[in-house]
């Protein structure tokens, strides 16, 4: 059978196997599902995870999305993101209420229908059998409460399941797309675990560079030209600005600075910060170089 978002139908083993240090780094996004995270009632854990999880393996989250809890509104996003080639974490939606649609809508991303897979339903079985065996439930998954539980073990059509080593119930994934719980006790070590299992050999192959001044009193608009300036004569670098209007929340000064930058490859950064911090020296502008 073909999996769903791979050209060709290529196996994941096999995807894997063909690819090798020198594939290009991956985008990676992220995104989380929830009413409960919008209207404010709980506040997101994920984002801030998903960052250091990837930073310490030396990756980056390029781009990150709120969902509600609406099967439309997430199966847009997902066939937009399942046409592109980004890695993608996907938080959430995916338990057997009513108000769970990521499994659904990723289906519809697909056009594909939803079915039961096998493996997840050995261990959805087996989740319930150690429940029964603590006195908490029955281990007959023909009883109306175990058919509910059954339903989160079905997936998109050829989709693979994500491990939790947290309660068993996995989640699941198809092509570069990873799906998962909305608890981050389970989510986050599901996420790691795919992060070491499946893209490895991308670690810290991108190593990344950052250098900054603080630039004191000065407008944005003469700030500007210096950063394309810089952009322009090293092409492989970024440059960024961070305005604050000085009322000390950041810790510095309560003064109106801007913290100007680069970043990208280390043998880069440094030629590309001289010509930033001479830009900065031309303006006259008061400035403090970050350590």
């Amino acid at each position: 059978m073909s999996l769903p978002g791979r050209p060709g139908g290529e196996s994941p083993s096999a995807e894997r196997a063909s690819s090798s240090v020198d594939a290009p780094l991956p985008r990676f996004g992220l995104i989380i599902v929830g009413d409960e995270i919008l209207s404010g009632k709980r506040v997101d854990k994920h984002f801030a995870k998903v960052v250091e999880l990837l930073g310490t393996r030396g990756l980056r989250l390029s781009w990150a999305q709120y969902l509600p809890d609406e099967r439309a509104t997430i199966t847009d996003a997902l066939r937009r993101s399942f046409a592109g080639d980004d890695v993608v974490f996907s938080c959430g939606g995916i338990g057997s209420t009513s108000d769970d649609h990521t499994r659904q809508a990723a289906a519809a991303a697909l056009g594909v229908p939803v079915t039961l897979h096998p493996e997840a339903a050995q261990l959805i079985a087996q989740r319930c059998a150690e429940m029964a065996a603590k006195g908490q439930g029955s281990a007959d998954m023909t009883q109306p409460e175990n058919q509910q539980r059954l339903k989160m073990g079905e997936f998109p059509q050829g989709a693979r399941i994500i491990a939790n080593p947290f309660n068993r119930i996995p989640g699941f994934a198809v092509a570069r797309h990873h799906f998962v719980p909305g608890f981050p006790v389970m989510a986050w070590p599901m996420i790691e675990s795919v992060l070491e299992s499946e893209y490895a050999e991308h670690f810290n192959s991108a190593p990344q560079a950052e250098r900054a001044v603080v630039v004191y009193e000065t407008a944005e608009s003469l700030i500007a030209p210096l950063m394309e300036e810089v952009e322009q004569a090293h092409p492989g670098v970024r440059a960024f600005s961070l305005p604050s209007i000085g009322d000390g929340s950041d810790g510095r000064p309560a003064r109106r600075h801007v913290e100007l930058g680069v970043k990208g490859a280390p043998e880069e950064v440094g030629p590309a910060f001289e010509l930033l911090l001479a830009g900065v020296r031309r303006l006259g502008a008061e400035h403090r170089v970050q350590s």
